[in-house]
């Protein structure tokens, strides 16, 4: 496996952090290590352990799916043997979907605020669970960059555990970040937020068009065979 594979991995988790849907799981999530504020230890704490949580739920789904599809052998031929033609198509939808084009209404919540409530109320090992939950708490960006880029990579590369972990950790930096900041810099809290909220916007179409180029590309070389070389 490459170290490509791992940025690529890595990239689209940054990317579904700083989306819409999962950046307001993100937000919520700071609001409960905020409530330790002052604690260093407790507030550091609770960000690694939401960022555990959120890996841990990223690899266990796609370690079912892609073992699944892996341990048989005409499934693994059929997806090694057209993934490549259907990666533009793919790449092309996402791509639609960053931009805001379609499925933008939609929502999967796993009744996680009911557990958010439970989480304020009881120590920092509830981040664990909470993180898990919101990373399962799939809306259209999330999802899309989930199922329609990670999976069909993790497929490709036979990476079961790997770039699960990869995508994981992706998810989940904006939250270390202001945890280790309202640690060590909580001056700093607003404005870095600030400047997040405004290059989500940019991050967000720029990788967009960036998809929808890619998709088109791979359409044209391995669907229609053409040769830029």
């Amino acid at each position: 496996m490459s170290g490509v594979s791992i940025l690529s991995a890595l990239w689209l988790g940054i990317l579904t952090a700083v989306s819409p849907c999962p950046l307001a799981t993100n937000i919520a999530a700071i609001s409960f290590i905020g409530r330790k504020a002052g604690r260093k230890n407790e507030v550091v704490g609770s960000g690694l352990l939401y960022a555990l949580g959120r890996t841990m739920a990223y690899v266990t789904l796609g370690a079912v799916i892609t073992a699944g599809v892996l341990s048989s052998a005409g499934s693994s031929r059929f997806f090694q043997r057209y993934l490549n033609e259907a990666l533009g198509p793919i790449l092309i939808i996402l791509g639609l979907v960053l931009l805001g084009w379609i499925g933008s209404g939609a929502s999967l919540s796993l009744g996680a605020a009911g557990l958010q409530d439970k989480a304020r109320a009881g120590g920092i090992i509830w981040a664990v669970p909470l993180g898990a939950l919101f990373a399962l708490s799939f809306c259209p960006v999330s999802a899309g960059l989930f199922f329609g880029g990670l999976l069909p990579m993790a497929l490709k590369q036979h990476s079961v555990f790997i770039l699960p972990i990869a995508y994981g950790i992706g998810t989940s930096l904006p939250v270390v970040l202001f945890a280790l900041i309202m640690a060590f810099a909580s001056n700093y809290v607003g404005r870095v937020f600030n400047k997040l909220t405004q290059i989500e916007f940019w991050v967000r179409y720029l990788a967009g068009a960036a998809f929808i180029v890619a998709g088109i590309y791979y359409c044209l070389t391995q669907i229609y065979g053409m040769s830029f070389v």
